[in-house]
């Protein structure tokens, strides 16, 4: 399903967008060595509820996970990129850690990620990594507009993530936000301008460009969620979503 929404609607997009970058910074802040991934997960409990916001995550139950996640937030550290789920784990002097945050408000979803290294370590493999996912996703908001195509926002994110030499994955990608939180378009990290759906005003597109720092290929934890590099490299990933307006794209969970 893809769903456009009518400008009436643009407001509580923009709600929904400022509160998922709001609880991404404050975790982000409150990220330091010593902190447990529980912990991450109990302070966006809070935040949602107190914002009277709902979870995207907490029962969520797709076809590629085992059971519902069950928790608020993914947590994804060092070797996994996607949908890490928070467990007894804290965090140490340069972790390279991953805040996935999808919620909705006032019945529509924003879904945002941010990679960043804990404490004052910074590895210079990890800054490039997660440097290289900030400018693919810049490149990817920039191709978006109205009249562009799914193919230009993918070939724009594909051709930073292959110059910067990481190896790129199409097994999961960017997709659309609406009403709920995952719906097409899907938008792959890499392909073809000009091609595939083109873009109208109304549409709310999550990108996500992430990379492994030398492979493509995704190994599941024994949880049947989180996601890691088969080689065991080190990953990053960055996200927002996006409003496609008259004039170009909107970012909705861009930081205050």
């Amino acid at each position: 399903m893809i769903e456009i929404l009518n400008p009436t609607e643009l407001p509580r997009a923009r709600d929904a967008g400022a509160l998922v970058a709001d609880i991404l910074q404050t975790m982000k802040s409150r990220s330091t060595a010593g902190t447990n991934l529980m912990d991450i997960d109990r302070w966006t409990r809070a935040m949602i509820i107190d914002a009277g916001a709902e979870s995207c995550y907490v029962d969520y139950a797709p076809s590629f996970g085992r059971g519902p996640f069950g928790h608020y937030i993914c947590t994804s550290v060092n070797d996994a990129v996607l949908h890490g789920r928070p467990h007894d784990y804290t965090l140490a002097d340069g972790d390279l850690l991953s805040l996935d945050l999808a919620v909705s408000k006032g019945g529509v979803v924003a879904d945002s990620a941010i990679s960043f290294v804990v404490g004052g370590s910074r590895p210079a493999e990890s800054v490039a990594m997660i440097g290289a996912t900030e400018r693919a996703l810049s490149a990817g908001i920039a191709a978006a507009g109205p009249g562009a195509r799914i193919g230009d926002i993918s070939h724009a994110i594909g051709s930073v993530l292959s110059e910067a030499g990481y190896p790129i994955s199409t097994e999961f990608g960017g997709h659309g936000v609406g009403s709920t939180m995952h719906q097409d378009p899907h938008v792959p990290n890499t392909g073809r301008p000009g091609r595939g759906y083109k873009l109208r005003p109304g549409l709310l597109l999550a990108l996500e460009p992430w990379v492994m720092a030398d492979t493509a290929e995704l190994v599941t934890d024994p949880d049947g969620w989180t996601l890691r590099s088969a080689t065991g490299c080190r990953t990053a990933h960055s996200e927002h979503t996006i409003a496609i307006t008259d004039d170009g794209a909107e970012i909705l969970t861009l930081p205050k």
